[in-house]
């Protein structure tokens, strides 16, 4: 993929402040852990295919232990380590870096570097990748920059055999803990008191700990989509809506699933959930190779569409006058029905690219009556096939009925 005497220089990422002497947990760059698999700061990948020693062709920068460090922080990969973990024989330490690259670059034309393109990327502070970017072109101004971004894309979106497994552990892992919550969920429990529950199961269990922030929200706060405050009571009659999932080895899954408080869906509850069952399964339907993410929303719209007329909370002559931006039904789901999933929850993938085998992707509708403090989301993680989609959630409950048996069914076995 890459042009003809290239090379590529990707960075992990920072460990990043907070406040005093405090810093966040580390979050390796994903790129670079899709490439290498080291989940460790102040680690340098070179890649020079037309190097003119073949030993250079593959280089691998890691930090180098010692004493001090093993005692604070735990040791660092050796080289043999790093060598037998990824399989590049080339392995150097971290503070050689500088002399390489002055020495490898004036070989290269093409210099290939690492930017956030997400869709949906909001960069506000400056990556280490992004320093070295202005570091490079300050140092060679008159070599020819490319972006890596597209290409490491190219490659993410369409999963491993590997990754698929790994998935597939994050997914059971997230199966777990939902059946744990939906045991402990009861009036005048607290959501943070179900995030605890959660993170419990998924931590024993070898993950990590969350995907992503955790959503869990009752009665009204179901229908703030990016809802983590978790800290109201749940109340009896309400809806809780938790948008919540485990990451395994680095991979991410993503679940939502809406429950009764209570244990017993309303009458109307359960005809909004089964309206949103029902846009789901149809939307599993149409998420197939050969369609592509603009038409795919533009039919799942027209499902919740039927399903919000049904419920009475748009009329026939409403909708057919709404027009093309369909705002009436984007008043009660105004969000996408799909996104990539991988090493990243929202991963990264080209604009408008059609949807192929090997893809895995969410599928989440919601309806959300913010007048009625009633909110339902459904989401599982599918993997696209070439006959049919694999549902890597396919054992975790979804059926309104499955859901109240279980959840009184261990408030029962609790008393």
């Amino acid at each position: 993929m890459l042009k003809p005497n290239s090379i590529v220089i990707l960075h992990s990422n920072d460990i990043y402040p907070t406040n005093a002497d405090g810093s966040l947990p580390f979050k390796q760059n994903s790129d670079l852990f899709y490439l290498t698999g080291v989940d460790q700061e102040e680690t340098v990948l070179i890649l020079m295919p037309h190097a003119v020693d073949p030993k250079e062709r593959e280089i691998l920068f890691v930090k180098e232990t010692s004493e001090h460090i093993a005692i604070w922080e735990g040791e660092k990969l050796t080289k043999a380590q790093a060598r037998e973990a990824t399989g590049i024989q080339r392995i150097e330490w971290s503070q050689t870096f500088e002399s390489f690259l002055h020495r490898l670059v004036p070989q290269a034309e093409h210099v290939y570097l690492a930017t956030n393109e997400h869709l949906r990327a909001s960069v506000v502070v400056e990556t280490r990748n992004a320093r070295f970017i202005k570091e490079c072109q300050s140092r060679y101004p008159l070599h020819r920059y490319e972006r890596l971004a597209p290409l490491l894309h190219r490659l993410r979106i369409q999963k491993s055999p590997e990754e698929i497994l790994i998935i597939q552990n994050a997914c059971d892992i997230t199966e777990a803990g939902f059946r744990r919550a939906l045991g402990y969920i009861q009036p005048g429990v607290g959501e943070w008191e179900i995030e605890a529950e959660l993170l419990h199961e998924f931590v024993r269990r070898g993950s990590r700990g969350f995907a992503y922030a955790p959503i869990i929200g009752s009665g009204k706060n179901a229908c703030v989509l990016h809802y983590v405050a978790n800290d109201k009571i749940c109340r009896d009659g309400e809806i809780i809506l938790m948008d919540v999932a485990a990451e395994y080895a680095g991979w991410a899954s993503d679940l939502t699933r809406s429950v009764p408080v209570n244990g017993r869906f309303t009458k109307r509850q359960r005809l909004v959930y089964n309206a949103v069952l029902r846009v789901f399964r149809l939307a599993n339907e149409i998420l197939r190779p050969g369609n592509n993410p603009m038409d795919y929303q533009k039919q799942v719209i027209e499902l919740m569409e039927r399903e919000l007329v049904q419920l009475g909370l748009i009329n026939t002559k409403e909708a057919r006058e709404q027009g093309p931006d369909k705002a009436l039904v984007k008043k009660y789901f105004m969000h996408g029905t799909s996104h990539h999933l991988g090493l990243d929850v929202h991963d990264v993938c080209p604009p408008h690219e059609p949807f192929a085998e090997g893809m895995v992707f969410t599928i989440e509708p919601g309806i959300y009556i913010r007048e009625e403090g009633l909110g339902i989301r459904l989401e599982n993680d599918v993997l696209i096939g070439k006959d049919q989609n694999f549902d890597l959630m396919g054992n975790i409950p979804i059926e309104a009925d499955e859901i109240e048996s279980l959840m009184n069914e261990r408030k029962r076995s609790a008393r």
